[in-house]
């Protein structure tokens, strides 16, 4: 079955991560495990060969104890707030974490990768992990969980965790508009490619037990600041190239989930609409508590991302007044009040 999120449900409420979420006596979710790219990258991408990573101050500035992570983030991220929300735990770590912990496989983690996209030559332009190469160490994961707790535990805790897809962006913003790498496709063509592979992806996880798909749709990234900087024009306004292609990308999207909720009928796959929450914000910024949208808090704001974005670059004074980070992904309190809603929405057509 396929539910799909709308803004008014994306609207700041007050329950959430912070509050928790109760689940009835009926409903499990033993684990959250992530795929995808930067939004949700906990730090994979650390010791990859690849400049897509953050690892480094000022990333980090308000997480636990000050530490970069390699969350593309000045705190906690999507997963965090969803895992927290849930009761799991209070954050999600890494799959490649070096120190991660046996017992955290019972939980999940992320095996999202910062730069990759659904689009394989995004991920080769970046050198990061494509979504072949996370399917990959889910299967090693899978093998690890059932050494640990045996084959029906293993089943158990695929079946009734959450799973989040998150891509998308990048094939878009980068790899299309940016660096031009798919000039033979228009945007119709193009986005067909995206969704075949985002097709090929939720199929296979599937196929290894996940039942429960959370599929997010690509947020107004044509609003994020190093595009308003790029292709924005003079004044920096939103690029309205990677907006429409977003959105033609997004409307495709739902109609595969509409259709691989048929085929798939024991999975539950939700469609999670970030293009219309994140452009709300955008243009009712003081509804959020935000002064500045248009801007990252790390050094200029306009164009620095990952490690463009260092220990020698000034941040801004008051983070929550800042919708992004660096520019091109949102504050914790950005993601938080994206996220939250989502979490309890969820919850509640699970009943």
């Amino acid at each position: 079955m396929l539910f799909a999120l709308s803004v008014a449900h994306m609207i700041w409420c007050s329950i959430g991560a912070e509050a928790g979420v109760q689940l009835p006596p009926n409903i499990s979710i033993p684990a959250v495990i992530a795929f995808g790219d930067s939004i949700v990258d906990q730090g994979c991408n650390n010791n990859l060969n690849t400049l897509v990573k953050c690892n480094f101050p000022p990333y980090g500035q308000d997480f636990i104890a000050h530490q970069s992570t390699g969350r593309f983030s000045n705190g906690k991220t999507p997963p965090d707030f969803v895992a927290a929300a849930l009761g799991i735990k209070e954050v999600l770590p890494a799959y490649l974490d070096p120190h991660l912990q046996s017992e955290d496989l019972l939980t999940g983690v992320s095996f999202a990768s910062g730069g990759m996209g659904y689009d394989p030559v995004t991920s080769k332009i970046t050198s990061a992990l494509s979504f072949s190469d996370q399917l990959e160490l889910f299967k090693e994961y899978i093998s690890k969980l059932k050494r640990l707790v045996g084959e029906e535990r293993t089943r158990y805790i695929l079946a009734n965790s959450l799973f989040l897809v998150v891509a998308g962006s990048d094939d878009i913003a980068n790899t299309y508009f940016t660096f031009g790498a798919r000039l033979r496709y228009d945007v119709p063509s193009y986005t067909d490619l995206m969704v075949s592979y985002a097709s090929d992806f939720i199929q296979a996880i599937d196929e290894l037990g996940a039942r429960r798909i959370v599929v997010y749709g690509v947020p107004a990234i044509g609003c994020v600041p190093s595009q308003r900087t790029l292709a924005g024009g003079p004044l920096r306004n939103c690029a309205d190239n990677s907006n429409q292609a977003s959105q033609v990308y997004n409307t495709k999207l739902q109609a595969l989930l509409d259709s691989l909720s048929q085929k798939l009928p024991l999975s539950k796959i939700v469609y999670v609409d970030v293009y219309n929450p994140l452009l709300h914000i955008v243009q009712n910024p003081q509804e959020y508590g935000f002064d500045v949208v248009d801007k990252g808090c790390c050094g200029t704001g306009d164009i620095e991302v990952s490690v463009l974005c260092n220990k020698l670059s000034k941040t801004c004074p008051d983070r929550s007044r800042y919708l992004f980070w660096d520019s091109y992904h949102p504050t914790e309190k950005g993601y938080q009040i994206l996220v939250d809603p989502f979490i309890t929405d969820y919850i509640s057509r699970l009943l």
